[in-house]
């Protein structure tokens, strides 16, 4: 199963209603910083199944998730996915807004995530694990 941004795969993209809306005014809003970033995660919002924050499956990426993720080296890597305010790549948090965070939205354990970098390169990982974390605390 795939999920990358740049195409439109055939894989299933889960988001909640509330990451939805706020994606979308985020990636609005980001149209002339970081235009082609934005456009992507717009496309991503475009074609995602909305559902309802309660009722989405705990395998599944969403914002605040800590994803533990593997190269195709096979080494790993625990990261949070958030909103780009509270980005640090020191504290492994990554923004929504870089290419990678906009193909991890949405994607499920077990799913690879293909994305091109900003200079062009192709990247891909595995997402192995999905945690999210509330008020600072990770839960199941």
């Amino acid at each position: 199963m795939q999920h990358a941004t740049g195409l439109r795969p055939p894989s299933r993209l889960l988001v909640s209603d509330a990451d939805h809306d706020r994606l979308t005014g985020l990636a609005r809003a980001s149209l002339d910083r970081v235009p082609e970033t934005a456009e992507e995660l717009l496309s991503e919002m475009d074609r995602a199944v909305v559902t309802a924050a309660a009722s989405m499956p705990a395998n599944v990426v969403r914002m605040g998730s800590t994803v533990t993720i593997r190269n195709d080296g096979g080494d790993t890597q625990r990261i949070t996915l958030v909103y780009p305010g509270a980005a640090d790549i020191s504290e492994n948090r990554i923004s929504v807004l870089t290419p990678m965070g906009t193909a991890l939205i949405g994607a499920s354990v077990g799913e690879t995530v293909r994305w091109s970098s900003r200079g062009g390169r192709e990247l891909s990982l595995i997402v192995e694990a999905v945690g999210t974390l509330a008020y600072g605390r990770e839960r199941s």
